[in-house]
């Protein structure tokens, strides 16, 4: 049997702020909603926009992450993928969508949106940081490195 591929990768704006719930075993669950911008050329050959709205679950130390960090409006990267379940309310069958988040990046910045920096905060337990000289904010000083002049032998590219 061949092997599938559930992939999905995904940079948006959040719609609503995240929710953050706990199961009845203790394990964090985060969910939110990401609006994803598009624009088409309409039958008449006029550029149409439109938004479509994608359920994002995060779960364990990840969805703490994003409910600390993340709020309405700010942009992230989403990688995951995606699940569908099923359940019944008030009688009716329903079925949902969504993608499982493995790894979410914050992109926007302190300023576009309120919250914390730019930064990947993966499945794992550490978040990426940022460069140890790369300035923060704009009267960031950055540690000099000398007087020495620069070989362009040494430069990569």
């Amino acid at each position: 049997m061949a092997r599938s591929v559930n992939q999905v990768i995904l940079l948006g704006n959040l719609t609503r702020d995240p929710e953050l719930r706990q199961t009845p075993s203790g394990q964090s669950v985060c969910s939110f909603s990401l609006a994803l911008n598009r624009a088409y050329k309409g039958q008449n050959g006029d550029w149409q926009e439109a938004t479509d709205y994608i359920d994002i679950v995060a779960w364990g130390p990840l969805a703490e992450r994003v409910a600390q960090y993340l709020s309405k409006g700010r942009r992230a990267l989403i990688q995951g993928r995606l699940q569908s379940r099923s359940w019944e309310q008030e009688g009716q069958k329903r079925s949902k969508v969504e993608v499982l988040a493995n790894d979410v990046t914050f992109v926007d910045s302190r300023g576009e949106g309120g919250g914390s920096s730019e930064g990947n905060y993966g499945g794992s337990d550490t978040p990426t940081a940022p460069a140890k000289n790369a300035p923060k904010k704009k009267d960031d000083v950055v540690e000099d490195i000398g007087d020495e002049p620069i070989n362009l032998d040494d430069i990569p590219f």
